[in-house]
């Protein structure tokens, strides 16, 4: 394999399609996102992307079966309004600057090619969250950006950048006259960060104007943040050994002076 394609599974034919990406990123943020979508609309899979610029190692399933590592285009067509969605998702992002732009240019021209003209990428914002995580937003267009702001999401920061797939489908999409927008929800980023998810999910059902019903995730939200407090909880006690053995030192050295 030298490049970067996409294996068509079967052929469906889409109404305005809007395509919504959602890799791997901080705090899998956008993954659990878009995961959860297919799930909850019951999106079936029409099509696989493999690239050399994936990690170079397979996956085992529980049988001893191998594979590489992949993303995927799932579809589902909307009863109620007038777009379809193309979800894509996968196991990881690129590793190589190159790959990055090499994938986010194929994901561009598969959703071209099914008619898509606009297109929403999902992923994290690093934070320290105290309460519940913001969605910022950037677009492309006013139009588009208006939608997310009237739908509850915050204007991202002047020159704050937007790293991997997330960030340079936007970048290309302007190129090539495609209207795209990115939300991020606030993380911590170093955990999985359902949360963070959920309220991207609550902006992005404002924005399609479809039901996604995003409390489906309060079990994983309320598992990871007893997770959070663990490690908040062995973090405190490692400070205070680390204090009590500075505070043995020093009274060590006081008492031998």
């Amino acid at each position: 394999m030298k490049e970067t394609f996409v294996k068509q599974l079967k052929n469906v034919q889409l109404r305005k399609p809007i395509l919504i990406e959602g890799l791997p990123g901080l705090g899998l943020v956008g993954k659990i996102a878009t995961r959860y979508m297919i799930r909850r609309l019951k999106a079936e899979k029409f099509a696989k992307l493999y690239s050399p610029h994936f990690p170079y190692y397979v996956l085992v399933n529980k049988k001893g079966n191998i594979r590489l590592l992949q993303a995927a285009f799932y579809y589902w067509k909307n009863p109620n309004g007038e777009n379809d969605l193309i979800l894509f998702t996968g196991d990881s992002q690129a590793q190589t600057i190159e790959g990055q732009y090499e994938i986010s240019d194929t994901i561009l021209e598969f959703a071209r090619k099914h008619g898509t003209e606009t297109i929403i990428t999902l992923g994290g914002y690093r934070k320290e969250v105290e309460t519940e995580p913001k969605v910022i937003a950037a677009a492309t267009t006013p139009k588009l950006l208006k939608r997310a702001l009237e739908a509850n999401a915050t204007l991202s920061p002047t020159g704050s950048p937007i790293v991997g797939t997330a960030g340079l489908i936007l970048g290309l999409a302007r190129l090539k006259q495609v209207s795209a927008l990115c939300l991020l929800g606030e993380t911590r980023g170093y955990l999985p960060d359902p949360k963070a998810a959920k309220s991207i999910l609550q902006v992005l059902q404002k924005i399609l104007n479809i039901d996604i019903d995003p409390s489906g995730l309060d079990k994983q939200i309320a598992k990871a943040e007893k997770i959070v407090e663990k490690i908040r909880k062995m973090e405190e006690e490692r400070i205070k050994r680390v204090e009590k053995a500075k505070k043995e030192d020093e009274d060590r050295i006081t008492y031998i002076s």
